[in-house]
């Protein structure tokens, strides 16, 4: 027997694993909305994705359609998710716009932020909610603090 990896290569030790109302309908928006690749699908009997893996970018991520009987819970079962997706990529603006056009609701305009990025904040129609920036600046732990005090007007 070979040995693997324990972590397979491409893949990072933490991923997302979204549970979707619609997971079929998922994939298709996050590839025409941000750009997604689809990695892998396994299809249940009655055609419900019950495993399928995404790329954007160098980040992966996977999901499944929402089961009671799974325990799998989506945002739509939950009224709303506490989870915020974290996605850099190279021009957040026409990402953004791109994903607007498609279908997600803008919750935070993009803007240039004190910590360095130029980020904005998206819902996707399936209740998941994403941070997308790109890095525009490195500031310095200090400088941060300094203006992290003034925008909370301290």
């Amino acid at each position: 027997m070979s040995k693997v990896q324990a972590i397979p290569a491409g893949y990072a030790a933490v991923l997302p694993y979204l549970v979707i109302k619609n997971a079929a309908g998922a994939l298709d928006f996050y590839q025409n909305a941000f750009g997604a690749e689809t990695i892998m699908r396994m299809d249940m009997p009655g055609g419900a994705v019950m495993h399928a893996e995404m790329r954007i970018g160098t980040a992966v991520f996977m999901l499944s359609e929402q089961s009671d009987e799974w325990g799998n819970k989506s945002p739509d079962m939950l009224g709303g998710s506490p989870v915020t997706l974290m996605v850099y990529v190279p021009d957040v603006d026409a990402f953004v716009a791109r994903a607007t056009t498609a279908g997600a609701t803008l919750t935070m305009a993009v803007a240039d932020q004190f910590w360095g990025d130029r980020s904005g904040c998206l819902q996707d129609p399936f209740g998941h909610r994403w941070m997308i920036s790109t890095h525009i600046e490195d500031v310095p732990e200090e400088e941060m603090a300094k203006r992290a005090a003034q925008m909370f007007g301290q």
